[in-house]
């Protein structure tokens, strides 16, 4: 069999897509958790560039970013289909999934930071979420009525948006302003692909994020990815 391990942070949304695509796809695999401050040799030798998680290694061969490795995922291995068989689904899953990915930074900086950083963030947020608002009306998924590559994509705001604005205190997406986002976000939350891989340690996760707010970490406004 072959040999699979995935490096990654438990609270990491980046690493939760790839941990959600194995387990889609009925893949063993030995999960390693690093240490963001002291990261081991071996996520720095499979990713000397960037030195972020999550890391696939499979056979002995790192593939790093996590929406590249769902991509990887989902050609090498047999099992339900992560991306859309239609060229035009295809194409239209890998834009959402980048508009997702683009909004990382702001993401963070929006609940996560103060100052100006977080003002301006907050603005790129409201913008992000009118988009959404229009692009999900009436729809549960992003593409072709079939959960897939944006949907995990989606985590972020789907899911790990919740955690921040409950850490933080700070509630964007509201029903009055996005009622068809909103909408969308429950139905996501609620779906059996989602609720089958939900990530465990709820009350960790949310410890942890409060825990940044009150440090507010000086660290580098994109997250481990």
């Amino acid at each position: 069999m072959a040999q699979i391990k995935l490096l990654g942070f438990w609270y990491s949304p980046f690493t939760h897509r790839v941990e959600w695509a194995l387990k889609i796809k009925g893949i063993e695999y030995e999960y390693i958790e690093e240490d963001r401050y002291n990261k081991s040799p071996l996520l720095l030798e499979s990713n000397p560039i960037y030195k972020k998680v999550p890391v696939l290694i499979h056979n002995g061969k790192p593939i790093c970013d996590s929406m590249v490795i769902l991509e990887y995922i989902d050609e090498i291995f047999e099992g339900p289909s992560i991306l859309p068989k239609d060229p035009y689904d295809q194409a239209l899953a890998r834009f959402w999934a980048k508009f997702l990915d683009d909004k990382v930074a702001a993401v963070v900086n929006a609940f996560l930071r103060k100052g100006e950083e977080h003002e301006k963030a907050k603005e790129e947020i409201c913008e992000m979420l009118k988009i959404l608002d229009n692009e999900l009306k009436d729809k549960k998924l992003f593409v072709a009525n079939k959960f897939g590559y944006a949907d995990m994509a989606a985590n972020l705001v789907g899911l790990w948006m919740g955690f921040f604005e409950e850490a933080s205190g700070i509630v964007l997406a509201t029903n009055e302003k996005f009622p068809n986002f909103c909408a969308w976000k429950d139905a996501y939350i609620n779906c059996s692909q989602v609720k089958e891989y939900l990530p465990s340690r709820f009350d960790e996760l949310l410890a942890f994020y409060q825990d940044r707010v009150r440090a507010q970490a000086p660290t580098s406004a994109t997250p481990q990815k």
